[in-house]
Order: structure tokens, then C-alpha cells, then sequence
């Protein structure tokens, strides 16, 4: 039996000229880039059709503009007959797969990722965080390091488990550039620093992540009507309430994904479908079982590919 989930990805995805297409072709699909504009008070969709890239990448406009395009794909395929048994969402990507399962609205879900960015931006200075990509060692080794150098005085720590040998690790620019030097000495193959904004999922974030609990305390979250797998557990969750302090927590909180998506596996999905620009999803899930079916949509060939191929699911 075919089992389906919509999975969602987060920042760095992003790039000019995302959706357009998809937009273009129905008027309900452009829809979601006009109630985008109308609700921030700003032309988003200028800036994910025109760009500038450099402008685009920017927190608290990438994660407003991720989150509308990968709820507009969503709705495509729904339109279309293929719905999700589950959704998930990698760290900003939740956020979709909470407006994919009910949890949001999407105007709500809009506003308060563009209010997560500009905290997130906030709460730490330009150049005191940093994260970087650590190639070729377990939790377990990673862990063990970063916990030594944040006794030491310079925070770090895991901030995604992404697959097996592939752990991103953020905090002080400091701490990371010391747990960089010393994880390769523990055997890292790599270690790859990561242009981003902030040190996301890190302790450094614990200031954004009271704003944002006030920010969520204001919109109306409603239990899943299709349930979501949270980043910060890995648990199967439909609970509003706790998918709320899920979100709150999940900002300062390692990315639980490889355990995620097994724990979609180990509730009988088959089919992973990535709604949103590229296929770094894709590539993970993959990466974490070579059997599964990965099916990434992110313009019109690919969502029709996707669309005709569930006429054949049973």
C-alpha cells in the first residue's frame, strides 16, 4: 500500500525565480503570491521572481518566501488528487508542513515566519555566529567535542542531523571554528563552514525564540487534520498545543531529520514528495534509505511527472 508525505525544505533552498511558473499557469496558485504581498505589506513576489538573490537570502525574506512556494506546490498536487498520509518540514520547512496539514492558515503561517526571520536576525550580531557541515562522523563523536568547547566558554553544538555522516553544527564563530580544527583531528572527512545569517538552532537563539512564542501566542493554531512529524522529537504530533512549543523549542534545538524521516519510514511511507525548490530533501532522504521513492516538485514538469505517476499508486 502506498503511503505518502509531503516534505518541506528550509533555508538556502531559496532562489530568484522559484514558482514562477507554477504561478503563472493557475490564477489559485498565483493567488498565494498576491495574499503573500497583501499580508507582509511588501511585494515578496517581486522579490522571489526578480530577485536580487542577495536580497532573497536574507532570513526574514526566505523563509516567508519558501514558505509560499512550497505551500502553493502542496496545493497543486492536493488539487490534483495526490494527498499526504503525513507532512514534515526541515527546521523553516515545518512551517509549511503545518499550513499543509491544517495546523496554519496560510496567511498566519506568512506573517509569522517573516517575524521568526527578523528575531532570528536580531538576535544575534553580524559575525559572533557561525554553523558549518561536518562530513563523516557520528552524533555521538560531534557531541563529544562540542560539548568539551562550549564547557570551555565558546557555545557550539549540533544543529542538524541530516543523514548518516552529515551533522551541521552551530554557535559562537569562535566555538565553530575551534570544533571545525578539532573534528577533523577526530576523523570528519570534511568540514565545511556554511554562508548563513545566524547561527540557527543553537542556544544563541533562546532570545528569538521568546519573541516568537509571543508572536504564536497570537495566531490560531488548530490540531493537524493530517499529522506532522516535529523536528525537535521526531514524534508523530496533531496536538496544536504541543506542535506550539514544539516551534518555540525547535529554534534553539537540533534538527532531528534522519530520525524523522525513519520514523515516517517505520509508519509505512513509501513516497516522499518535496515541495520546494531543488532537491537537497530529496538527496537526504536518499541518503537515509536507498529504497525509498523521492519525488521532488518544484516546477510544472515535475509536479505533472508526480501527478501521473499516483495514478498508478494503490
Amino acid at each position: 500500500m502506498t503511503k505518502v508525505a509531503f516534505v518541506f525544505p528550509g533555508q538556502g533552498s531559496q532562489k530568484v525565480g522559484m514558482g514562477k511558473e507554477l504561478a503563472e499557469i493557475t490564477e489559485a496558485s498565483g493567488h498565494y503570491f498576491k495574499k503573500a504581498d497583501e499580508v507582509l505589506g511588501f511585494s515578496l513576489s517581486e522579490l522571489i521572481l526578480e530577485g536580487p538573490q542577495d536580497s532573497l537570502t536574507v532570513t526574514y525574506n526566505a523563509q516567508p518566501a519558501l514558505l509560499t512556494v512550497g505551500t502553493m506546490i502542496a496545493a497543486r498536487l492536493t488539487e490534483a488528487g495526490v494527498t499526504p498520509d503525513y507532512t514534515a518540514g526541515h527546521s523553516l520547512g515545518e512551517y509549511s508542513a503545518l499550513v499543509a496539514s491544517g495546523v496554519l492558515s496560510f496567511e498566519d503561517g506568512v506573517s509569522v515566519v517573516h517575524k521568526r526571520g527578523l528575531y532570528m536576525n536580531d538576535a544575534v550580531p553580524a559575525g559572533v555566529g557561525a554553523m558549518a557541515a561536518i562530513l563523516g562522523l557520528d552524533n555521538e563523536a560531534v557531541t563529544k567535542v562540542t560539548d568539551d568547547i562550549t564547557a570551555n566558554g565558546d557555545a557550539v553544538q549540533p544543529a542538524n542531523l541530516n543523514c548518516p555522516g552529515q551533522i551541521v553544527i552551530s554557535g559562537t564563530k569562535a566555538g565553530v571554528e575551534k570544533a571545525c580544527v578539532e573534528l577533523k583531528e577526530a576523523g570528519a572527512r570534511r568540514a565545511i563552514p556554511l554562508d548563513v545569517s545566524g547561527p540557527f538552532h543553537s542556544s544563541l537563539m533562546k532570545p528569538a525564540a521568546e519573541k516568537l512564542s509571543a508572536a504564536l501566542d497570537e495566531v490560531t493554531m488548530n490540531d493537524a487534520t493530517i499529522p506532522v512529524v516535529a523536528n525537535v522529537n521526531a514524534k508523530i504530533i496533531k496536538d496544536s498545543n504541543q506542535l506550539q512549543e514544539l516551534l518555540v523549542e525547535q529554534l534553539y534545538s537540533p534538527v532531528l531529520w534522519e530520525d524523522s524521516i525513519r520514523t515516517l519510514l517505520d509508519n509505512g511511507v513509501t513516497h516522499f514528495i518535496e515541495c520546494g525548490p531543488g532537491k537537497v530533501l530529496s538527496g537526504l532522504i536518499k541518503k537515509i534509505d536507498r529504497t525509498a521513492t523521492v519525488m521532488p516538485v518544484y516546477d510544472e514538469l515535475t509536479l505533472q511527472e508526480v501527478i501521473e505517476a499516483s495514478k498508478g499508486w494503490s
